[in-house]
């Protein structure tokens, strides 16, 4: 219900912005060190829009990515795309990464862990 009334408050309002359809928005955050969720969430924020009173946990990025109606930035590309370094939260060994890792479908939403050379 709350998604719904900020998407039917936006359209009343006649806010303007670009339409992306058909576009992927990439979030590069290769060379930045994630050790927790909470880094990630402060990495992804900004390039994602991600409102202030963003949940900042597992439930709310999927309802984010998935379901769509919390991010403009997001709901304004058919695809998000996030790169991160095989580092820190994402090692291999973290199983919040693992967690947050799945929440990626592959289609619409997916995340590509690069191996440090």
């Amino acid at each position: 219900m709350k998604k719904w009334l900020l998407r039917h408050e936006r359209a009343e309002a006649g806010e303007n912005r670009a339409d992306h359809r058909g576009t992927a928005l990439i979030v590069d955050l290769r060379g930045r060190l994630i050790e927790t969720l909470d880094d990630f969430w402060d990495a992804v924020k900004e390039p994602c829009g991600l409102p202030d009173w963003f949940g900042r946990n597992l439930d709310a990025w999927s309802d984010t990515i998935e379901t769509r109606g919390i991010s403009e930035v997001i709901d304004s590309h058919d695809v998000l795309v996030v790169h991160v370094d095989q580092r820190g939260l994402f090692d291999g060994h973290r199983q919040e990464a693992g967690i947050l890792a799945g929440l990626f479908d592959e289609e619409r939403n997916r995340l590509v862990v690069h191996r440090l050379a």
